[in-house]
């Protein structure tokens, strides 16, 4: 299928690797040009150059995109943009009662105030052009909390609060928000989640790991490119008419009806 967005130009945020990459690679198949970020710059040279062998051009940007310096550099190198993907790394998971106000700020920081910069430095643009596309990565914990996540579930509910406003009075100037909600997907967050309960439960990483695919009605995780292959959609031709919503790819994990 063609997308219909060949010759677009978008930033992808932290796309050196897991969900962010494989937006990133979709996009690219889609003849996209891509403004790639992360904050490591040895990992973001090298996918840089393996994205751009898809036949796009690729400029890197080294920056952490949770900072004001940081949201400067990556906006100056990418000028005018048709589509952003907004993505963070998660807070880390831990208990209620350990969390104090400097985490939480850290957190609203990182996964809310972030790309609500990012969308407003880009949508005047996308609207005085009259097309743009923003897919937020967020989390399926948005619409089913994750205990243990807390500070992730609250940033990222906050974002989905702002989008859910801001969506619907864009739209008409022919600019498309949307949120896609991962839950578990074969990247380095979930070994991460994973390392944390084998050390918690005394058990391998491989048994912790296989506990919770068990969880998943899929009965695997998800992979970055399928992940990838949504956001491309999400910024397509074909998604002038998915205003606002948060897209669930969790293999069915949250059972959810609504």
């Amino acid at each position: 299928m063609d997308l219909g967005i060949g010759g677009k130009r978008a930033i992808v945020c932290a796309g050196s690797k897991g969900l962010g990459r494989g937006c990133a690679e979709k996009l690219a198949e889609a003849g996209v040009e891509i403004i790639l970020n992360a904050r490591g710059a040895e990992a973001l040279e090298a996918a840089a150059a393996e994205i751009a062998a898809l036949g796009v051009r690729v400029t890197p940007v080294a920056a952490d995109i949770t900072t004001a310096e940081g949201r400067e550099r990556v906006l100056a190198a990418a000028g005018e943009v048709d589509i952003l993907v907004n993505n963070a790394g998660g807070p880390p998971p831990g208990l209620w009662s350990d969390w104090s106000r400097e985490d939480f700020i850290k957190a609203l920081d990182g996964n809310m105030l972030a790309p609500i910069a990012m969308m407003q430095a880009v949508i005047p643009g996308m609207i005085a052009r009259g097309w743009g596309r923003v897919v937020n990565i967020t989390s399926a914990a948005v619409r089913a909390p994750i205990a243990q996540l807390g500070l992730s579930n609250t940033a990222r509910t906050g974002l989905t609060g702002f989008v859910a406003g801001t969506s619907r009075q864009v739209a008409g100037k022919g600019v498309i928000i949307n949120n896609l909600l991962p839950g578990i997907h074969a990247t380095d967050r979930a070994v991460s989640l994973d390392t944390a309960v084998s050390q918690a439960k005394g058990i391998t990483l491989a048994e912790a790991a296989a506990e919770r695919a068990a969880t998943i009605p899929a009965g695997r995780y998800g992979t970055p490119e399928e992940f990838g292959a949504a956001c491309a959609f999400l910024c397509s031709q074909y998604a002038g008419f998915i205003i606002g919503q948060n897209l669930m790819l969790d293999g069915g994990a949250a059972n959810i009806s609504i």
